[in-house]
């Protein structure tokens, strides 16, 4: 894809600004560091083009500080003072997702991942925000907690212009299938390979 043209054009009948403006699913998988980040860089962009940002996260505790969570926090605030930007909205399972009225209650977190993805589900269908992340969404999906049918069902379904993004590793077939863009991390060195620990400023 040199200089940013496709090598192909699909005979679909969609004028190049129809195709253009199509909703993106991007996936980011595998071994290697860097799937969330680069979903927040993604998210960054949007937030600068106006959209309105909903993060979930389905593994991180709640207790895990992550920077990422604070920038996007400060840019909502910009964006309520401002005008600037878009809305954001982030929500952790640990802390028992902030739009439910039992935070802090749920302990299991198999129906608590799934109580997560059908508020996601229902936000889809009220087109309640332009750009979704998923982060770690993989898990449950590889876990069990939530069939990857019904997911992959209601993400080709989704009405609207909505971008969504999930990562994690050991993205299902089906999923992969399904999205629009798919990144594999491969890790070809990492500073723990040399008994480093994670640091400020690189993993949080």
């Amino acid at each position: 894809m040199p200089k940013g043209v496709p090598e192909t054009v699909p005979e679909d009948g969609l004028t190049t600004r129809q195709r253009r403006n199509q909703p993106v699913l991007a996936v980011h998988t595998g071994p290697g560091k860097g799937k969330s980040t680069a979903a927040f860089g993604m998210a960054l962009r949007a937030w600068n083009q106006g959209f309105d940002i909903a993060v979930f996260q389905f593994v991180k505790s709640a207790k895990w500080k992550v920077g990422e969570e604070a920038a996007f926090r400060a840019l909502g605030e910009v964006h309520e003072r401002t005008g600037a930007g878009g809305s954001v909205e982030w929500h952790k399972m640990g802390e028992g997702w902030s739009w439910s009225r039992k935070a802090g209650t749920e302990e299991d977190h198999a129906v608590a991942a799934l109580a997560g993805w059908r508020e996601i589900a229902r936000r889809l269908a009220a087109e309640q925000h332009r750009f979704y992340v998923l982060d770690e969404f993989t898990y449950p999906l590889k876990w069990g907690w939530v069939e990857v049918e019904e997911v992959v069902e209601t993400l080709r379904a989704r009405p609207g212009n909505q971008h969504v993004v999930i990562t994690g590793r050991d993205a299902p077939s089906a999923l992969l299938e399904a999205a629009d863009l798919v990144t594999e991390m491969t890790k070809v060195k990492h500073p723990m390979d040399a008994g480093r620990k994670g640091q400020r400023g690189i993993e949080w």
